[in-house]
């Protein structure tokens, strides 16, 4: 019996392709929950699954969506019961394991949580793989003694789904946050999401010409990489933090050790994949506390599983703004 739809990716000579298509039960991955999906996201990774690129999924067919929220139909595992609402971010979920395009997923139950009271269900997948990044961040510049009044804290890549959070979780503390973003025509959706300045990114990336410019910066949210990453180094404050989590940029760093042994700069790494459980209890605490879910609900669109096999294109080009969450029944 097909009782499962959902996005299926194949590969063959001309690459990877993607389709809708009906599968039957048996054919998912064997984890000891089973869960009925609502809703899934859309996060540059996602863009990479769906084109094929970066090599992160090695097994084809293979159903992708690197987060889910879902409904427990039955479980083995002792910490779970019939009709749980859990949450699915990391371990490889969409890359190594079927994931959640699909309206059923078989999962491990270590890698699930259990939804926070008070998110919907779109609330909880809007926040995702990159709302938990952008809330590990700021969990990064907090326990590195930044506070806001430290000083200007940036905010790079502003415009994508890691960044709309993280602005709008700094501004809400307080702190005074400037989004770095190539995009112009977004300096009103960075004031409403708590944003006070707004900095282009051709001006972060030509700070890398020099190992140190003037001081600037008590914090940074970096989820871009590459040259821009270099160039925000070299204008960070004395003893400021770097959260990096992202390297749309490019994964190299062409900068020099000048802004850690004369600044004393940290150069935190943020992985969301494999954070251990005490980690996630943590952020997803601190995330139903410190998102302004209004500001949240305001940069999230909702579209189908047909609609989202179209938008990797846009969202690895960096045209997508805000976070997209997929209704994996619509």
């Amino acid at each position: 019996m097909s009782d499962v739809r959902g996005i299926v990716l194949e590969k063959g000579e001309d690459g990877v392709s993607a389709s809708l298509q009906e599968l039957d039960r048996s054919r998912l991955p064997e984890g000891d929950v089973q869960i009925r999906v609502l809703y899934s996201t859309l996060n540059y990774k996602d863009g990479l699954v769906l084109k094929g690129q970066g090599g992160l999924v090695r097994n084809y067919p293979h159903v992708p969506g690197i987060d889910l929220v879902g409904i427990v139909e039955d479980s083995k595992a002792a910490g779970f019961a019939k009709g749980d609402r859990v949450i699915c971010t990391g371990y490889r979920v969409g890359e190594a394991w079927w994931g959640g395009y699909a309206t059923h997923a078989s999962l491990k139950s270590e890698w699930l949580v259990k939804a926070p009271d008070g998110l919907s269900d779109i609330q909880a997948m809007a926040i995702g793989t990159a709302g938990f990044t952008a809330m590990q961040c700021v969990l990064a510049i907090e326990k590195h003694g930044v506070t806001p009044e430290s000083g200007e804290v940036l905010v790079t890549g502003a415009g994508g789904g890691v960044g709309s959070v993280a602005v709008a979780i700094l501004g809400k503390l307080g702190y005074t946050v400037t989004a770095g973003s190539g995009r112009a025509e977004l300096a009103d959706y960075f004031t409403d999401l708590g944003a006070s300045s707004m900095i282009a990114r051709e001006e972060l990336t030509e700070l890398a010409k020099r190992p140190l410019q003037s001081e600037r910066f008590a914090g940074a949210v970096d989820t871009v990489g590459g040259d821009l990453l270099a160039g925000v180094l070299t204008a960070m404050k004395y003893k400021g933090v770097v959260a990096a989590c992202g390297l749309a940029g490019g994964p190299k760093l062409p900068t020099t050790v000048i802004p850690f042994i004369i600044r004393g700069v940290t150069l935190a790494g943020i992985d969301s994949v494999m954070a251990p459980e005490s980690e996630r209890a943590e952020v997803w605490s601190r995330l139903a506390t410190d998102l302004p879910l209004e500001k949240l609900d305001a940069t999230t669109s909702v579209v189908g599983l047909e609609q989202v096999m179209g938008m990797a294109d846009a969202i690895l080009g960096g045209q997508v703004r805000g976070r997209t969450v997929v209704d994996v029944n619509g």
